[in-house]
């Protein structure tokens, strides 16, 4: 059997609409000691695709790190399969809160061994990555902020934050997580080792490793939120409990946001309109990822810029010419730095 995906995003597409599967977006991550990373990766894909799962995973000798979407008919066996394997049964599944801002979350599966499931820059032999923050659950969260002592932390990056978060919290200006380690805690916890510290991400991993990371740091009371966002969204709703989240919440998939409240606390990069909806430069030599209006969205056509406009009315032999030998996976998410966009992120 190929362990691997070899179609084009077209065919891809087509694929998924001739199966007509709706999907159910689901996180799951699980931080255990896994023998044979290569093994345990060939074995997920070979159930998964049987399933038509699609997604991202990663999996490194430290655990498993899962953003993917699962045919609604296929969930319970999904369910039941992952529940069988030793260290992910009864595995928290975080199930996305809203499903309606793409067709298809993920056009394929793919799972990839790494050496770290999150790339956070610390050296795990270093402390005790089991001494982790106090989980909180939804009304517990919402009753600790609400204390004058607690300082409340977004530790996801600026480009997530911008569109949405918790009223009140810290949302430090940073592009990766391993980034903002050292800035928080140098610039917003240093001094505040007796304060109760609430940190909360999309679905608590990023909290796992940092909240016991600031527990080696010295910091007494840290918390975190249980699930984040997405859990807490979703208990909010089902537990009529008052929802301090504003905005949307950035997901790494197709959609790139789900929607929480109707808020729209951020603005188009390119006219500086109120608008919330993140896109990637059409021109394939750019891909850079900013927030569009609908009508900036028509007259640039999908584009970040004139340059780019240009470049995608150009023949495609040339466009290809034009792009050979360029890296561009790294700059793609640091669009509030591009100085192609005249309304850039403020801090």
């Amino acid at each position: 059997m190929q362990l691997w995906n070899t179609l084009s995003k077209e065919d891809l597409e087509a694929k998924l609409k001739e199966n007509g599967h709706k999907f159910v977006t689901m996180s799951f991550y699980q931080y255990a000691k896994i023998e044979n990373p290569q093994v345990f990766r060939d074995f997920l894909y070979k159930n998964w695709t049987a399933l038509n799962v699609v997604g991202r995973t990663y999996i490194a000798s430290e655990g498993i790190n899962a953003q993917i979407a699962v045919p609604s008919e296929f969930v319970n066996q999904f369910r039941d399969e992952l529940y069988a394997i030793s260290f992910l049964n009864g595995i928290r599944l975080n199930i996305a809160v809203d499903e309606s801002e793409a067709e298809f979350p993920f056009l394929k599966l793919k799972i990839k061994v790494r050496s770290k499931i999150l790339a956070d820059g610390l050296d795990d032999e270093t402390f005790d990555v089991t001494n982790k923050g106090i989980h909180l659950r939804a009304k517990e969260f919402n009753t600790l902020i609400s204390q004058p002592d607690t300082i409340l932390v977004d530790f996801r990056n600026h480009y997530e934050s911008e569109v949405g978060h918790f009223k009140g919290a810290i949302l430090p200006d940073v592009d990766t997580f391993r980034e903002s380690l050292p800035l928080i805690e140098k610039d917003f916890l240093h001094g505040n080792e007796d304060k109760n510290i609430v940190m909360y991400c999309t679905g608590g991993i990023r909290c796992e490793k940092a909240s016991a990371w600031f527990k080696h740091r010295g910091f007494k009371n840290v918390h975190q939120l249980e699930g984040g966002i997405i859990k807490y969204a979703n208990d909010c709703k089902t537990e009529g409990l008052e929802n301090k989240f504003i905005g949307k919440n950035f997901v790494f998939d197709e959609r790139r946001g789900e929607r929480i409240t109707d808020d729209i606390v951020s603005v188009c990069h390119q006219c500086g309109t109120p608008a919330d909806t993140h896109t990637n430069c059409v021109n394939d030599a750019c891909h850079l990822l900013f927030i569009q209006c609908d009508v900036c969205k028509v007259t640039l056509e999908n584009c970040c810029s004139t340059d780019c406009l240009d470049v995608i009315h150009l023949p495609q032999d040339l466009q290809k010419e034009l792009r050979k030998g360029k890296e561009i996976s790294n700059k793609i998410f640091k669009k509030g730095r591009s100085e192609k966009l005249p309304y850039q992120i403020i801090k």
